[in-house]
C-alpha cells in the first residue's frame, strides 16, 4: 500500500488495521485497530488530522480530506460508504455515510446517524443523532434510524478486513 510522509506528518497505521495494497494514505492519518480502508480510498492529511476510529471502515474509491483549519474525525464503527468525499467534518461513533455522498466542512454527524447515498451534507450541518440526512442539499429527518442499527454492517467489514489480511494474494506478474 502506498503510505507516504509528508515533511513531518507521518500516518500512524495500527497493527489491527487493514489497509488494502491499493489505498493511498498520505500524512498526517491515524488508523485505528481494526480499522479498514479499501482499493481507490484516498486519505490525505496534509493540512491538518484525519482520524479513523476502530472497526470503521473506509471504503473502495472514497476521498477524505481535511482543510488547514478543521481537521477530518470519524469515530468507531463508522461505515464510509464508496465513492464518499469529505474534509474538515466529524463523523461520530456508529454512523453510516453512504455511497457517493459528501460531507462538507464543519459537519457533524451524530452518533448512529445515516446520511444517505448521493446526499450533499452542506456546510456547518448537524445531523443530530439516529437522523438521517437525505437529499441535494441535504435535509434532516430526526429519529430515523434505531440506536445501533448500523453495527452490524461495520462489524462485517471488521471481519472482511481480517478474510483480507489472511487470503488476498496478487496473481498478475
Amino acid at each position: 500500500m502506498p503510505v507516504y510522509a509528508l515533511g513531518d506528518r507521518v500516518p500512524s497505521i495500527d497493527p489491527a488495521a487493514y489497509v488494502h495494497p491499493d489505498a493511498v494514505v498520505i500524512g498526517d492519518v491515524v488508523i485505528g485497530p481494526g480499522a479498514t480502508v479499501w482499493p481507490g480510498a484516498v486519505l490525505r492529511g496534509d493540512d491538518n488530522r484525519i482520524t479513523v476510529g476502530p472497526r470503521t471502515s473506509v471504503q473502495d474509491n472514497a476521498v477524505i480530506h481535511c482543510t488547514r483549519e478543521h481537521p477530518t474525525v470519524i469515530g468507531a464503527d463508522v461505515t464510509i460508504g464508496h465513492l464518499v468525499h469529505m474534509e474538515g467534518c466529524e463523523i461520530r461513533d456508529g454512523a453510516l455515510v453512504g455511497s457517493g455522498s459528501k460531507v462538507l466542512h464543519r459537519v457533524v454527524v451524530g452518533e448512529g446517524a445515516i446520511v444517505g447515498a448521493n446526499a450533499v451534507v452542506t456546510n456547518d450541518t448537524v445531523v443530530p443523532p439516529n437522523a438521517m440526512a437525505l437529499g441535494v442539499p441535504a435535509k434532516i429527518r430526526e429519529d430515523a434510524v434505531a440506536p445501533g442499527a448500523n453495527l452490524d454492517g461495520a462489524a462485517a467489514y471488521v471481519r472482511r478486513g481480517e478474510r483480507f489480511r489472511a487470503g488476498l494474494r496478487r496473481l498478475d506478474p
